[in-house]
């Protein structure tokens, strides 16, 4: 009866935790991207790995070796090109890209994208304010990007000259924001 009785309250305190983790999870303000809830508790590799819009984007972290840096403390701003962002580049680039021998380049593409700090979009349109229309970013490969309004809307112009639209402003992560864009900013 003894063990009947453990037994019991061991599988009690295993439903009260995941009832707990779940209630959490319930109670977390999450966005959808790519058909997935992103979780403010969890990461920024946790929370992109479950976009099915951003695949191709997880994968270049994956070959560029940056997963560990992403789930890393931070704080850092993600500006988050989909799939179809990176089909609009030249046919084969990403391809290209992903090669080994061509793995700093793409280091250095995807850090581009990435501003240190948690900069949500309030505080960006601060900084487009403060600037008269005009925020200049520098990001983690150490270029520029500038941020402006287009309407309401946020764009981010790169080096070449290239706008990308933030499509989904304020993801947030537990160690950053991502802003998901509708193309891949481009460094010189």
């Amino acid at each position: 009866m003894n063990r009947f009785k453990q037994a019991g309250l061991a599988l009690f305190a295993a439903m009260s935790l995941n009832a707990s983790f779940a209630q959490t999870k319930m109670n977390e303000k999450t966005v959808e991207v790519g058909g997935a809830a992103m979780y403010p508790s969890k990461n920024i590799v946790e929370n992109a790995i479950n976009s099915a819009d951003h695949t191709t984007l997880v994968a270049a972290v994956k070959a560029a070796g940056l997963v560990e840096t992403l789930q890393g403390k931070g704080p850092f701003t993600v500006f988050a090109p989909t799939n179809a962002a990176f089909e609009m580049l030249p046919a084969g680039t990403v391809e290209t890209l992903l090669k080994p021998e061509n793995k700093a380049k793409l280091t250095t593409v995807l850090t581009y994208h990435v501003v240190p700090g948690r900069v949500d979009s309030k505080e960006l349109a601060k900084w487009i304010k403060k600037g008269n229309g005009k925020a200049e970013l520098t990001t983690v490969a150490g270029g520029k990007l500038w941020a402006s309004m287009e309407g309401k809307d946020i764009v981010i112009m790169d080096e070449m000259g290239g706008k990308a639209k933030v499509t989904i402003a304020d993801v947030y992560q537990s160690n950053g924001v991502i802003h998901v864009t509708d193309h891949v900013s481009l460094p010189k």
